[in-house]
């Protein structure tokens, strides 16, 4: 639709990547991007952890994912782990927009790689209670997601039954199906 974001048109979650290794300073780009999302209370509840291909910290998060994702997320170099904090940190009351806020830096994480020439995929395919236990994730937070990001790879070096998945097109529910002006009924935009 013209008028929307280049790079939210862009964006897409592929599980081709290249072993080429991350810029340090578009690294700094993207988490300074998360930086800026909306919170409640701006509290911004959100920590990432991120690892660069050989080092410990990516060996833990890769360790904790399912299968299936380690099958493709080994070409990645770089891999994130998000976190959100339970409680506001101004009264310790319980923060139910934690994970929505984390969701949105995130959101903003991927945008900024995408206007980088980078692409990212996030996942729950993943052993949350592992992960929390290799880094010591305190309990007043909750684990978030993985997410995989580097350069575009070759498609055929996917496992056979990724390929063709991933030059699929992509697909997105219609708008009347997703907004409503009362619950099931499409809103008139």
């Amino acid at each position: 639709m013209p008028g929307v974001i280049e790079e939210i048109l862009e964006r897409w979650s592929p599980r081709a990547f290249s072993h080429r290794a991350v810029a340090g300073e578009d690294l700094k780009k993207i988490f300074e991007a998360a930086r800026w999302a909306a919170s409640s209370y701006n509290e911004q509840p959100w920590r990432f952890l991120v690892g660069h291909r050989g080092s410990e910290t990516y060996k833990k998060i890769f360790d904790s994912l399912v299968e299936f994702n380690q099958g493709w997320a080994k070409s990645a170099p770089v891999l994130i782990l998000s976190a959100a904090s339970k409680h506001f940190a101004h009264n310790k009351a319980p923060n139910q927009y934690a994970i929505h806020d984390t969701g949105a830096a995130t959101a903003y994480l991927v945008l900024q790689a995408t206007a980088l020439g980078l692409h990212a995929h996030s996942m729950a395919g993943f052993d949350h209670d592992k992960a929390r236990a290799a880094f010591g994730i305190p309990n007043e937070y909750h684990v978030g997601a993985v997410t995989a990001l580097g350069h575009l790879g070759d498609v055929d070096a996917l496992p056979e039954g990724l390929r063709e998945q991933e030059v699929s097109s992509r697909q997105r529910k219609p708008l009347n199906e997703i907004v409503f002006a009362e619950w099931g009924q499409p809103a008139k935009l």
